[in-house]
């Protein structure tokens, strides 16, 4: 790993644990709770959290900053992020549907419209720090 890939990890992780912890923690939260509060802990386990967020930017960095920098393209960046977080969350959200009694429809519809721009956004805040450590 040279420090550019890491700068691109790093940006892609800042941006993706900032927003979505706006997201979660502010915007949508009373949604959530609405709609999963009786599955909801009393308390958020932050060691499984932390990996979640140490562990997804690799996969956003390899799948869309990576290709996206060899395009040369912030734009194919972006949707190839964005894509990527549709087909994460899709996988949470289709699976729940599928197995959980009383999962909420509108809400998955939510997480994975939400998956699918934060994950793009995320992407392409990677992508930027590559191509500006790239110039340097």
């Amino acid at each position: 790993m040279t420090t550019k890939h890491l700068a691109a990890w790093a940006a892609t992780f800042l941006v993706m644990a900032l927003i979505d912890s706006l997201w979660l923690g502010v915007i949508a939260k009373n949604l959530y709770q609405q709609g999963l509060g009786h599955l909801m802990a009393s308390e958020p386990k932050l060691g499984f959290a932390a990996l979640f967020y140490l562990l997804y930017p690799v996969g956003l960095v390899f799948f869309a900053v990576l290709p996206g920098a060899e395009a040369a393209s912030l734009a194919r960046t972006a949707l190839l992020g964005a894509l990527l977080g549709l087909f994460a969350y899709a996988t949470y959200d289709l699976t729940n549907l599928s197995i959980m009694k009383g999962w909420p429809l509108g809400l998955s519809l939510l997480d994975m419209a939400w998956g699918t721009f934060a994950s793009g956004v995320a992407a392409t805040a990677g992508g930027a720090a590559l191509r500006w450590m790239g110039s340097r």
